[in-house]
C-alpha cells in the first residue's frame, strides 16, 4: 500500500481545520512531457519548498515535483510548534556526540528558529506566527529534569529566554490538573503550519521555481545528470534533492532503512469562547514530558487544537476523534464531552535517535527527513543546507549529515513490529507514572 493514497484523497487536502482556514492557492499543473532543470527538488513539503527558493534566489533553475499537493504532508498537518534547538535535549547530545558537536547543533537549531521567522516577514506569510513553546510535567521526576535543564541552557548555551515555572505559575499558563510545573520557552513559537507551507510556495512560485503538484515520482536514474520520472514525464537535471520525509516509499532503499513512518493525529475543538481561561489563559503552545507526547495551542479562532496518539501502519485508525479524546481529556478532564469539530491524522517521519537524517545518497543526490516531529524549524533549514550545499557551501550540511544515523534492525522490511514493540513499553511507562 502506498502511504501518499493509504488515507487521503488524491489531490485533496485532508478535512482538518488547517484545510479550512488556509489562504487558498491555485492548483499547479501536473507535469506532461520532459523538462531540464538545474535542481529537481522531489516533495512539497518544508523541505522541498524552502530548497527550491532559497535555490531559485541563488540563481538555478528549479522544478519541484509534489506528488499530491504542496504542503500536503506533515508540513501541513503538524502540531505548528517552531521549537528551540533539536529534538533531542543539548545534554543528551552532549552525552552522545561530545560537547564542541552539541554546540554547534544547538548554533544550527536557533538558526533554523531565525530562517523560519525571517521567511515569514520577507514573504509577508500570514500564518498567525506568535511566541512560547511550554514544556510541562506530569512527574516529579520530569519537573526536576526540565528545572534543569533550563539551567543547563542557561549556563552552557547562554541561553536566557527559558522561564522555570513551579505549580502555580504553570497554572497561570495551563491549568491542567496533570502538569506538576514546567518550563515555558518565550525563544520557540507557533504557527498555522499549512499557511505557513503555502506561503513558502507562493515565494518559491514568484521566485521562478516551476511547482508540478499530483506528480508522484516512481524512478530516479542516477548519473552525471540525474532522470527523475513520473508517470507523465520526467525531468533531467545536474542535481536532485529528496524531501519526501515519511512519504518516501522506496524511492532510496538507504533512506528508507533509517527514516520510519509513522501516524499521528490531531483535533479541533468547538470554540470554546469564556472556557478558553481553563484551558491556555496565555496564548501559548504546549508539549508535555511523555515519550508519545501530547502537544496543544489555541487556533486564533479560539479553538483547542490538540494532538496526540500515534499508530505504526498505514492506515488511519477509524475514529481519530476517539482516539485523540482519551489523552485530551487526561489532560483537561472537564473536556472530556467538548465537541470535536475536525479530527485528522498525518504521516511523518522518524529515526531511531530522533535526530534527523541528511545524507549524501549519490554524488548529486542530496536526502533530507527524519525530523521525528521538530520539523517545522529543522524541515525548512534542511532544505536551506541543502540548496547551500549544492553552491558548494556544504559546512552547515555536512555537520547535520555527521550525526550517526542507525538503519532500524532489520532495514524497512522489519522495521514497524520492533518500533511498535518499543512504543508499546513507553506509553504503558506513561499511564503508569514509571
Amino acid at each position: 500500500m502506498n502511504l501518499l493514497y493509504a488515507n487521503d484523497r488524491r489531490g485533496a487536502y485532508p478535512d482538518s481545520w488547517y484545510a479550512a482556514t488556509a489562504t487558498p492557492l491555485e492548483r499547479f499543473e501536473p507535469l506532461k512531457g520532459a523538462q531540464k532543470a538545474d535542481v529537481c527538488i522531489i516533495g512539497g513539503g518544508y523541505t522541498g519548498l524552502s530548497a527550491a527558493l532559497h535555490l531559485a534566489k541563488a540563481g538555478r533553475s528549479v522544478v519541484l515535483l509534489e506528488a499530491q499537493r504542496v504542503g500536503f504532508g506533515a508540513s501541513g498537518r503538524n502540531g505548528g510548534q517552531l521549537g528551540s534547538g533539536q529534538r533531542v535535549e543539548q545534554d543528551a547530545l552532549e552525552r552522545m556526540l561530545g560537547l564542541d558537536q552539541a554546540k554547534r547543533l544547538w548554533a544550527l537549531g536557533e538558526e533554523a528558529k531565525t530562517l523560519v521567522k525571517g521567511l515569514i516577514a520577507e514573504h509577508q506569510i500570514d500564518c498567525h506566527l506568535k511566541p512560547g513553546v511550554a514544556w510541562t510535567a506530569s512527574t516529579k521526576a520530569d519537573l526536576a529534569h526540565l528545572h534543569e535543564y533550563a539551567d543547563h541552557l542557561q549556563d552552557r548555551y547562554a541561553y536566557d529566554k527559558v522561564e522555570k515555572l513551579d505549580h502555580d505559575a504553570l497554572q497561570s499558563v495551563c491549568p491542567s490538573p496533570d502538569y506538576l510545573g514546567g518550563v515555558l520557552d518565550m525563544g520557540a513559537a507557533h504557527l498555522h503550519p499549512l499557511n505557513y507551507a503555502l506561503g513558502l510556495a507562493r515565494a518559491a512560485r514568484d521566485a521562478g521555481v516551476r511547482i508540478h503538484e499530483n506528480s508522484a515520482v516512481h524512478h530516479i536514474t542516477e548519473g552525471q545528470q540525474a532522470k527523475v520520472q513520473t508517470d507523465a514525464g520526467h525531468v533531467t537535471a545536474d542535481h536532485v534533492i529528496l524531501g519526501c520525509n515519511g512519504y518516501l516509499g522506496g524511492l532510496n532503499r538507504k533512506v528508507a532503512a533509517r527514516v520510519m513512518p509513522i501516524n499521528n493525529f490531531i483535533v479541533a475543538t468547538e470554540p470554546l469562547g469564556d472556557g478558553i481561561k481553563d484551558v491556555l489563559p496565555r496564548d501559548v503552545a504546549v508539549a508535555d514530558s511523555r515519550f508519545v507526547v501530547n502537544y496543544f495551542r489555541l487556533s486564533h479562532d479560539g479553538r483547542l487544537l490538540f494532538g496526540g496518539g500515534e499508530s505504526y501502519g498505514y492506515k488511519f485508525p477509524a475514529d481519530i476523534a476517539s482516539t485523540v479524546r482519551k489523552p485530551m481529556s487526561v489532560i483537561f478532564p472537564h473536556l472530556k464531552d467538548v465537541r470535536i469539530d475536525y479530527a485528522w491524522g498525518g504521516t511523518l517521519g522518524i529515526t531511531m535517535k530522533r535526530l534527523p537524517y541528511l545524507a549524501r545518497v549519490a554524488p548529486n543526490i542530496l536526502s533530507a527527513s527524519g525530523y521525528s516531529g521538530h520539523g517545522v524549524g529543522t524541515a525548512t533549514h534542511a532544505g536551506y543546507l541543502m540548496a547551500k550545499a549544492v553552491e558548494g557551501q556544504t559546512d552547515g550540511f555536512d555537520t547535520m549529515a555527521a550525526i550517526p544515523t542507525l538503519p532500524f534492525p532489520g532495514g524497512a522490511a522489519f522495521r514497524n513490529p520492533l518500533l511498535v514493540l518499543a512504543m508499546t513499553w513507553y506509553a504503558m511507562r506513561d499511564r503508569l507514572g514509571i
